[in-house]
């Protein structure tokens, strides 16, 4: 094709440009050959011109049609070239959030640097089976392709993940294990997935370190070989590592950290077991804190040591090693921060100072001498041939030997570890095959390149070379299956770089060679490079500044390494002293580092002694072996890399290759200069090249048909379409080479598909041009017809209106003009008295205000003349006090001084002793007086005191006398005092009288003069009473009406929240239903798993001499086959082999105990689960329930507010009709007692517990009663005492005291009248108040005597009762009361009917009543659902175990073990309907009707559900007969002998359908046979004759219930995987609307590479599975409520899976796939009519597809349509939502993407919404199945057993 008809006016090309790489451009005109510049205008509409080479005369790359932008693969893009590639990712990522994109056979993986929700087992369990192309782009496509390859092909896989430091190669890694270990599985208990998981965390703390690029980089590459056995279970792993950056233990670069163990081991140095490593912070260390950085932001060293331990733990490195390795990567800090010093004498020599603390750490921690590793450190020692010197070192050589030793400690412990994970992980069992994962670094160039950097790009062009040779082998193979004519394509050969590097004489050869050389040096090295290779080949340089560089050509990009460094690093040598210290450790994990290590040489080995160095004697080493030559770094390096390369050429190789967007870690951020660098680097661009050479663009000829169909005529479209294809393009494409027809696909030039694509848009424009046209024409004329119509009617209105409103206008002015002037007036007379009254009240306030300021003056004046008064007073007596104070004070001080000279006079007088002499002079004689003068006041004492005595008695006796004479003067006293006091009171009570009949004379003349004032202020109060009056009328009948209409908002709101509650009580019975049968199927699953273990002992066991077993290579028929034989055997074999099984009863009690406590504890914690979320559901009920009694309490006094009369006479009603009720249930109580036996009514008989608690519930309601009836009359006292002083409040004051004092006669009388007609208007109101009185007690009597014949009703209700079992009395209560209530209920409306006010208050306490009854039912159902599951749990733990044993043994066993110990009660006995049969013939019984029966000719020939009543008639027998251990046995082999055939049939979905259906019908016959009341309704009288007597049933039938579970969930998972294959292909892949969705064009990866072409399904294959499904059912005679359940089921799974599907495909996300979606579930509906099944809710569980679907077809551009779309969407998650929009592809270039403003505006408006964050639908949710009671009219003693089923041992009774 020619460059003029592509670069057209309009066309968009790709310029260069410096920013952004390449930048897009529009042509302004069409390009002619010859032109040297193209006219372009950019994006941001500036015009540019590009100049065109007029050597190459290269025009620019030209850009895809936007529809093909976004495209999963990069090869389905029509212009393969680098700008294409570059755009197509950058709109995927920044646009679509996808960071996952195919290239051919590579997957490019972006790194967000964001966590995304793609990555859980939802999104594992959708890609797991699917096809490679079928799904979008994801890591998990590529591992479930390479599982599936190695399954299909028995070839081993590789995934090689490649990629810069940061891009996330060691994430894509660890997801595609991740990938491995959830859908594999292992193959063993060990958990050999966890194992191999749990190592990345390990290695990612030893060998990942901070970089500038990166916070997790790994600094080491790994290749993980995951095991797998004949079964693709994993069964180990094998891991291989290579080239560990051992110098970052020493040295890193600014902002980048050491290995992370090293920060964990310092953030965890707090705890206990840690002390002894003496560690601190990272920042101490010299090893930890070179970067600069040794914190990374949002991570937890110390969590992360944790983790680390863990896994430690669980891959078996036990504590004592764990704190082995701790304590030698803690040696290893402490070693860096040991000082070495120089000599000042000497500087080549050192030493480190003596007891450096850091080096005694590291001694202790190692267990190693401290003088001889102080000494080794600082010395070094050369062996000669006959002599070995000592030399010191200087300090720099010191401290890289230091370093060296640390490198090299840290390497080997790596080592050491990797063995021992690899070790944990070994397969236990032969490796059948197995999948490789490689995690290598990317292709690296820095500004310092060295040794490192050199081995890596080594690495990468090995595998570059590889990756193109794989590349090219693929294209070759598809032309050659295709048969397409093809020349051999160029492509880069990396071969000759490869060489230069490795071969003879290579740069790793010279490197090793130098290395041996004595005083080989780096400068010499870079002098053979230079000799060797420079001039003589293009891809080796020298740089023009350094003689100590050379420079390489790899494959991406040339790269300048310093040679300094690399003789060292390629060494990689320690001092054997060094080591040898090491190795006589006292830690036995060091001795283990370094057992098997050979010494190693020193660099200086052979130099001629120094004068300085000591001389020892070379003897004691004569008995070494010979030394060797260790290998040298790059040499190992080249080896492994050479093995690598043979295992992945040994695979299949998968290629994902991670770029990194940015190199500042910005979230979704897209750089396109390092994009574009790194996709140079990885090969990406090397595949396009490869592909674009060729043929890129492949289609099958049905594809090209579908989509190019509008480019062909009718005539053109033939029978053939592979011949339609070839006319077409021949018209379409002249020249033949821009194509070639293969065998099934047509194979396109680069740039023919955006043609062809070019051609189609033209047509599909000018269709839509003339569409639009002529639809356009009809609106705009419908449009115009209607506006004239409309325009008519609005115009006639109108001029009506303003003729209306101009009449209006002139009444109005004329009633406003009369208004005006009475107003006016009004207001004027108003004004002035206004003015009056205030005037007269200002007077006043001023004349008193001046009295009083008068008052308060003259009483200031005298206040103060009385203060001053006093205040002088009070000053002159100070004076006079301060005076006194001080001449006392004067006194005081002279007289003191007069003391103090007497008594110094007399002190001295003491002194002397003459004084002393005169003072005793007689002191004796003075002594002996006092003594006798002493006893002479003794006894003169003592008489006084006797005479003493003697006058107090005399004085007792004269008082006495004289008080009782006081007494008496007293008493005369206060007579003659009240005498007085009458007189004086008698004088002044006369004069009051007299005063009063003044005042009452006065008093009278005010009164009259008040009778007057207040008979005309009567006369005007009664006027306005009477306006009153009016408008209190009106506002009556007003509120009457509100009150009307709130009563009926009041019933539709509270009807509307009883059906919520009902909803709301539906979910959490469905959800509780759903948990216990979850719960269920985790019993079956871990029986399932007892059972196989079961199966693999007794295998075990048989295998063992004397046993016989069944050989393992048998097929499942033959295994049938060996059952069947089994059956058959005699008996005495059976007991030989339960003989023989217990020749090991100890082995398998253990295991059964094992099991059972594993078993135990999970049923002990879905329990306490269960239980925790049952109580949380009754919490959250109780407290709505409680919360809208408040509410309907609150709103029914509201109610009850405007009734006060009517409720009052309620009230009075409600308690005489309680103390009736009290007073009938006594006498019936009474009654009970004197009529019924003493055994009936005997305390603990049944009737006594049933009367007592029929008694107790009536009493308690009669308290409930009261308390409403003390309720209600509390709120009327209330009220009426409001109204009361409303009343009084409004009512005047002076009335009542006026009429108080009205004593004259006329006065009397006019009261009187007045009061006589107040009593005949209260007789009157009395009197229509008491004919209501009336009627209502009529009402009241009536109720009285209903209630009565209720009463009697419910004695015989009792009675009957008493007759049920104990299940069945609630619900007969429950049925009883229901009815009763409905019969209240119509008598109470038709009572009410013409008063709704009163009937609305009824209903509402009707609800109320029915909440309570509601919430008594629930506690007490939940009270027996709590008490049976703990019965049932607790019997389950041991019973059936036993009955899982009877799977695994002879069938003979089947009737000895019973399920659980069940009570049988006995029951009277019948004798019709029944089946016998012998003991011995039950095992042929089971075998005949259970195991070997063929199902399809008994639902085609007999009746529905024939073997489930063969069953229930031979149960009856065993009733009939009393034989409780008969009824167990049979029992218990149906449960077992169903189960068998179930697990034996397991995918065969007529066997799981019909023994569901049978399984069901034998429920319902338990239930309608059990002889309760519940269950018998629909029985006719010879069905009721034939109920069983004997036992109860009760407890078995709630085991086949759950047995009916456990056969719906395998049904459904037989459905699931009938349906699986069908729902993608005929839901979304299928075009049932033929024309509507054309294809995109597809590259490599295309639908159903990985198998091969099976058939497609379409829609149709869908609805006759459906129809098989439901005709097999309906054969079976399945329940039709169950029906509905299963088909609710099915489309759950339909609708799931579709919406999965389509959320995990940008290929079905678009307009047209939305419509055939629709439609495909208009079919679906269709379907559902068809059959009668709407009310399934099956179509409800469509509705999230539904609007998916909606979704991508309606507009989404504006505000509007996002807020449509919030409203509409409400079944899809806001995930989902945001998903499908980032997903919506244009299929045409007519369609518009939706852009990401707008998806942030749905985000923005759906973040309040409340819902899951998961992305997809739980496809595995299973529905609660409930078995609705469903009676059979089939009589029993009908039923006939037809000779093909041999039952002939059955014998009719």
């Amino acid at each position: 094709m020619a460059a003029s008809e592509l670069f057209t006016k309009f066309a968009r090309v790709w310029i260069p440009d410096a920013e952004d790489v390449w930048k897009s451009a529009e042509l302004l005109k069409d390009y002619k050959p010859g032109d040297t510049v193209l006219h372009l205008k950019l994006e941001d509409e500036k015009e540019t011109q590009y100049k065109i080479d007029p050597q190459t005369k290269e025009l620019p790359p030209l850009r895809n049609p936007d529809i093909l932008v976004g495209e999963n693969d990069l090869t389905a893009l029509s212009y393969l070239h680098e700008p294409a590639v570059l755009h197509n990712l950058k709109v995927r990522f920044m646009d679509s959030k996808l960071i996952y994109t195919y290239c051919g056979i590579v997957l490019v993986a972006i790194n967000p640097y964001e966590q995304l929700p793609i990555y859980g087992e939802d999104i594992i369990n959708a890609y797991s089976g699917q096809n490679m192309g079928d799904m979008d782009p994801h890591i998990f496509a590529v591992a479930e392709e390479a599982y599936k390859q190695m399954a299909r092909d028995e070839r081993n896989q590789s995934i090689i993940v490649s990629g810069e430091s940061g891009a996330g190669k060691t994430v894509s890694a660890k997801y595609a294990m991740r990938y491995f270990a959830t859908v594999s599985g292992s193959a063993s208990e060990a958990n050999v997935e966890e194992k191999v998981l749990a190592s990345n965390p390990i290695m990612e703390s030893i060998g990942n370190a901070k970089t500038t690029r990166n916070d997790n980089s790994s600094r080491f590459g790994k290749y993980i070989e995951i095991g797998f056995d004949k079964r693709y279970r994993i069964i180990g792993a094998n891991m291989r590592t290579y080239l560990l950056e051992k110098s970052r233990v020493v040295f890193q670069a600014e902002d980048e950290r050491n290995y992370h163990i090293l920060y964990q081991l310092c953030a965890s140095k707090h705890l206990p077991e840690f002390k002894a490593l003496r560690l601190t912070h990272a920042q101490n260390f010299h090893y930890t804190n070179l970067g600069g950085s040794p914190v990374i932001e949002g991570i937890d060293d110390a969590k992360e040591m944790m983790n680390t331990r863990q896994a430690c733990t669980l891959l078996g490195i036990n504590d004592s090693y764990q704190m082995g390795i701790f304590h030698i990567l803690a040696a290893i800090l402490h070693l860096g921060n040991v000082t070495i010093k120089s000599n000042e004498r000497d500087a080549d020599n050192c030493f480190i100072p003596p007891n450096t603390e850091h080096l005694i750490i590291f001694c202790e921690l190692l267990g190693v001498d401290y003088e001889q590793m102080a000494h080794w450190l600082c010395h070094r020692k050369i062996v000669t041939g006959s002599e070995t010197y000592i030399k010191p070192m200087p300090k720099f050589q010191a401290i890289n030997a230091r370093d060296a030793l640390a490198k090299h400690i840290y390497a080997s412990l790596f080592n050491w570890i990797v063995h021992h994970v690899n070790q944990a992980l070994h397969a236990s069992v032969k490796q059948h095959s197995f999948i490789g994962v490689l995690d290598i670094y990317g292709f690296e160039t820095f500004e310092i390149n060295s040794f490192e950097q050199f081995c890596i790009n080594y690495a990468n062009e090995k595998l570059q070379q590889q990756f193109n040779m794989h590349v090219f082998k693929l294209e070759q193979e598809e032309y050659m299956k295709e048969q397409i004519p093809w020349t051999l394509i160029d492509f880069y050969d990396n071969q000759p770089c490869i060489n230069l590097i490795e071969a003879k004489l290579g740069i790793l050869d010279l490197l090793d060679e130098e290395c041996k050389m004595p005083r080989g040096s780096d400068d010499t090295w870079a002098q053979k490079l230079y000799n060797t290779h420079l001039n003589k080949t293009t891809l080796f340089l020298k740089p023009r500044l350094s003689n100590k560089a050379f420079i390489i050509q790899h494959f991406a990009d040339k790269v300048e390494y310093q040679c300094e460094g690399f003789l060292e690093k390629n060494k990689d040598t320690v001092y054997e002293e060094q080591i040898t210290v090491l190795k006589a450790s006292k830690l036995n994990l060091l001795v283990e580092l370094f057992r098997d290590e050979k010494p190693a040489t020193s660099p200086t080995e052979g130099r001629p002694p120094v004068a300085r160095a000591t001389v020892k004697s070379a003897k004691p080493r004569a008995l070494q072996p010979s030394k060797e030559h260790k290998k040298s770094v790059g040499h190992q390096f080249r080896n492994s890399l050479h093995l690598l390369m043979e295992t992945l050429n040994a695979t299949t190789p998968h290629y994902v290759r991670c770029i990194k967007p940015n190199d500042d870690k910005y979230a979704f951020t897209f750089d396109p200069k390092r994009a574009v660098q790194q996709l140079r680097a990885c090969g990406v661009l090397e595949t396009i090249r490869i592909s674009a050479a060729g043929f890129p663009s492949r289609w099958t000829y049905q594809e090209f048909f579908n989509r190019y169909r509008v480019l062909m005529k009718q005539k053109d479209v033939l029978s053939d379409k592979k011949l339609t294809c070839r006319n077409v393009l021949e018209k379409l494409i002249k020249d033949k080479d821009k194509y070639q027809f293969g065998k099934t696909k047509i194979f396109f030039r680069a740039g023919q598909v955006a043609y062809l694509e070019k051609l189609r848009a033209d047509k599909l424009r000018a269709a839509c041009i003339r569409i639009q046209k002529t639809i356009r024409s009809w609106l705009q004329r419908k449009k115009y017809l209607r506006v004239r119509k409309a325009a008519i009617t609005i115009q006639r209105y109108v001029r009506g209106y303003q003729a209306r409103c101009y009449a209006q206008f002139l009444r109005m002015t004329r009633a406003a003009i009369l208004i005006q002037k009475y107003q006016r007036m009004y207001a004027a007379r108003q004004k002035f008295l206004r003015i009056r009254s205030a005037t007269i009240v200002i007077q006043s306030f001023v004349r008193g205000f001046r009295g009083r300021r008068q008052y308060k003056a003259v009483l200031r004046e005298q206040k103060a003349i009385i203060l001053q008064k006093h205040m002088r007073g009070w000053m002159a007596k100070r004076r006079y006090q301060r005076t006194h104070h001080a001449i006392i004070y004067l006194q005081c001080c002279y007289r003191r001084m007069m003391a103090k000279r007497e008594l110094k006079k007399l002190k001295i007088e003491a002194r002397s002793v003459e004084h002393y002499k005169t003072l005793n002079i007689g002191m004796e004689n003075k002594i002996v007086q006092l003594q006798c003068k002493v006893n002479d006041q003794t006894k003169e004492m003592k008489s006084l005191l006797e005479k003493l005595g003697n006058l107090e008695t005399t004085y007792t006796n004269e008082t006495e006398k004289l008080r009782s004479e006081v007494d008496r003067l007293r008493l005369n006293e206060e007579s003659a005092k009240v005498s007085s006091n009458k007189i004086t009171s008698l004088l002044e009570e006369i004069a009051i009288l007299r005063k009063e009949l003044k005042e009452t004379q006065a008093q009278k003349k005010r009164l009259e003069e008040g009778a007057d004032k207040y008979k005309a202020e009567t006369d005007l109060m009664v006027s306005q009473l009477n306006e009153q009056n009016a408008l209190l009328k009106n506002e009556k009948e007003e509120l009457n009406r509100r009150i009307q209409e709130q009563a009926k908002e009041i019933t539709e709101s509270m009807e509307k929240r009883m059906e919520e509650e009902t909803k709301q009580l539906e979910i959490d019975l469905n959800d509780e239903r759903s948990r216990y049968q979850s719960l269920l199927n985790e019993f079956c699953r871990l029986e399932e798993r007892y059972d196989n273990l079961k199966e693999e002992i007794s295998l075990v066991s048989v295998s063992k001499p004397g046993h016989r077993r069944t050989d393992s290579t048998h097929s499942s028929n033959e295994s049938e086959y060996t059952y069947n034989s089994l059956l058959s055997s005699e008996p005495g074999e059976s007991e030989d082999g339960t003989r023989k099984m217990e020749e090991f009863p100890d082995q398998k009690g253990t295991l059964d105990m094992s099991l059972f406590l594993k078993l135990q504890k999970r049923v002990t914690e879905l329990e306490q689960e269960k239980q925790a979320l049952q109580e949380e559901l009754d919490r959250k009920e109780e407290q709505v329930l409680r919360s809208k009694a408040k509410e309907a309490e609150e709103q029914q006094v509201k109610a009850r507010g405007a009734e006060l009369e009517y409720e009052s006479l309620k009230r009075q009603e409600l308690e005489s009709e309680n103390k009736k009720l009290k007073n009938e249930l006594n006498e019936l109580h009474k009654a009970l007692s004197e009529k019924a036996s003493p055994e009936v009514i005997a305390p603990g008989s049944p009737t006594y517990k049933v009367l007592l608690e029929q008694l107790t519930a009536s009493t308690e309601e009669l308290e409930v009663r009261k308390e409403e009836v003390l309720i209600l009359r509390s709120q009327l006292v209330s009220q009426k005492e409001a109204m009361a002083h409303k009343e009084t409040m409004t009512e005047p004051m002076v009335f009542l005291e006026d009429i108080r004092k009205m004593k004259d006669q006329g006065e009397i009388t006019q009261a009187y009248m007045g009061l006589k007609e107040a009593n005949r208007l209260l007789e009157s109101q009395l009197q229509g108040q008491k004919k209501n009185y009336e009627n209502e007690l009529e009402i009241l009597r009536g109720e009285v005597q209903n209630l009565k014949e209720e009463i009697n009703r419910q004695q015989q209700l009792l009675a009957q009762n008493l007759q049920l079992p104990p299940e069945a009395r609630i619900e007969a209560s429950l049925q009883h009361e229901i009815t009763r209530l409905t019969n209240e209920n119509l008598y109470y409306e038709e009572l009410y009917a013409d008063d709704p006010m009163k009937y609305q208050f009824y209903r509402i306490s009707l609800y109320k009543r029915i909440i309570d009854l509601m919430e008594q039912l629930e506690k007490q159902d939940k009270t027996v659902r709590k008490l049976k599951k703990q019965l049932k749990v607790f019997a389950k733990k041991i019973g059936e175990l036993e009955v899982g044993q009877t799977e695994n043994v002879s069938p003979a066993q089947l009737a000895d073990e019973p399920i659980r110990p069940v009570n049988i009660p006995r029951k009277e006995k019948d004798f019709q309907g029944m089946l016998e049969y012998k003991k011995d013939d039950e095992l042929k019984l089971i075998k005949n009707l259970i195991l070997e029966l063929k199902p399809r000719g008994v639902a085609v020939n007999l009746i529905p559900g024939l073997p489930a009543y063969i069953l229930f008639m031979c149960v009856r027998h065993a009733d009939y007969i009393n034989d409780d251990q008969r009824v167990r046995s049979l029992l218990t082999s149906t449960i077992n002998g169903i189960k068998k055939i179930l697990k034996k049939r397991s995918d065969d979905f007529e066997i799981v359908s019909f023994w569901l259906s049978n399984t069901c019908r034998f429920l319902h016959c338990l239930k309608q046979y059990s002889g309760e009341e519940a269950f018998m309704k629909h029985n006719t009288p010879r069905q009721n004759d034939h109920c069983l007597r004997n036992f109860d049933l009760a407890e078995y039938r709630q085991v086949i219930s759950d047995l009916a579970i456990q056969i719906y969930q395998q049904l459904t998972k037989v459905m699931e995987n009938v349906l699986q294959p069908m729902i993608v292909s005929g839901m979304l892949e299928h075009e049932t609307i033929q024309g509507v969705s054309g294809l995109k064009p597809t590259g490599l990866r295309k639908r159903t590479s990985s198998v091969a072409d099976e058939g497609t399904y379409t829609l149709d294959s869908i609805v006759r599975q459906l129809n098989n499904f439901h005709s097999t059912m309906c054969q079976h005679g399945m329940d039709p409520e169950l029906i509905k359940q299963i088909v609710k089921q099915m489309f759950y799974i339909i609708g799931s899976v579709t919406l999965n599907n389509l959320l995990l495909r940008k290929d079905m996300c678009s307009w047209s796939k939305g419509m055939q979606i629709r439609y495909n579930v208009s079919q679906l509906e269709e379907w559902l009519r068809d059959k009668n099944l709407q009310t399934s809710g099956a179509k409800e569980t469509l509705e999230p597809l539904i609007q998916a679907a909606q979704l991508l077809q309606v507009k989404k551009k504006t505000d509007e349509d996002a807020e449509a779309i919030c409203s509409m969407c409400n079944a899809l998650t806001t995930a989902q939502i945001v998903k499908v929009l980032n997903l919506y592809t244009p299929v045409n270039e007519f369609e518009e993407r939706v852009t990401a403003s707008f998806i942030r505006t749905i985000q923005v408006r759906l973040q309040n919404r409340k819902d899951s964050p998961q992305l997809l639908m739980d496809a595995k949710h299973i529905f609660p199945v409930t078995f609705p009671f469903n009676p059979s009219s089939l009589a029993l003693e009908s039923i006939q057993i037809p000779s093909s089923m041999n039952l002939g041992f059955l014998l009719r009774v």
